[in-house]
């Protein structure tokens, strides 16, 4: 069975808001105020928590203050966990492409390197956890993207096959788990970094989910 997986920061869903306000929720706390722009870091904030700390403390001059960033970072993910949907949205057409794709034949899944509990709480509070055949998070295994592993154990609890499976995603991190998997990667160009995509050169850009279907079947072909 073949297989098309999905990263979900940034891909599937633009979560930037939501992980910006719980960054700056932990700067607050520090007394240093809100330190991340919603926009102009959405960058970033699709990078994951660690980064967006590293970010907000390289603005205080303390960029290599490691202490401070683990510190902050269960905190972070508190403050997450709180309000984890306020401003999160669905990327449009994505779940009517999800949809027809599993019309087609093809299993559907998501590979993120978010942790499991919270992206189970996001896609559930969505609405959408149930379109997927499986979900595997950043601590579901000892590995992780990009480790192909993830990516394979991904495939086989969707009930595919790890050898023909595309990723969806929308970062070099998304690149290199293909590329070490060996199988074709889509990323997107209308998440915050989506300009940058092209150097990467993955097998195909996606610039709407209108057109995934088409480029699945160019890539992988029907689903048997």
């Amino acid at each position: 069975m073949k297989t098309v997986i999905f990263d979900l920061d940034g891909t599937l869903a633009d979560t930037s808001g939501d992980l910006i306000a719980a960054a700056n929720a932990c700067f607050r706390e520090m007394g240093a105020g809100d330190l991340l722009d919603p926009v102009a870091d959405a960058g970033t904030a699709l990078r994951g928590g660690r980064a967006m700390l590293t970010l907000g403390m390289g603005r205080l001059g303390r960029a290599g203050d490691m202490d401070t960033i683990n510190a902050c970072y269960p905190k972070l993910l508190e403050a997450y966990a709180r309000n984890i949907d306020t401003h999160t949205t669905l990327y449009p057409g994505a779940m009517e492409a999800v949809a027809r794709l599993k019309r087609a034949g093809y299993r559907v899944a998501i590979c993120t390197n978010k942790p499991e509990g919270l992206a189970e709480t996001l896609l559930t509070r969505l609405g959408v956890r149930e379109a997927f055949d499986a979900m595997l998070g950043a601590d579901t295994l000892l590995v992780r993207k990009p480790d192909p592993e993830h990516l394979f154990e991904t495939a086989r609890r969707a009930g595919g096959d790890p050898a023909l499976c595309v990723l969806i995603g929308d970062s070099d991190t998304d690149r290199n788990t293909a590329r070490n998997a060996g199988v074709p990667c889509v990323l997107v160009t209308f998440g915050p970094a989506g300009g940058d995509m092209a150097a990467l050169e993955p097998e195909a850009l996606l610039n709407h989910y209108d057109d995934l279907h088409d480029i699945i079947l160019d890539l992988v072909g029907a689903a048997a």
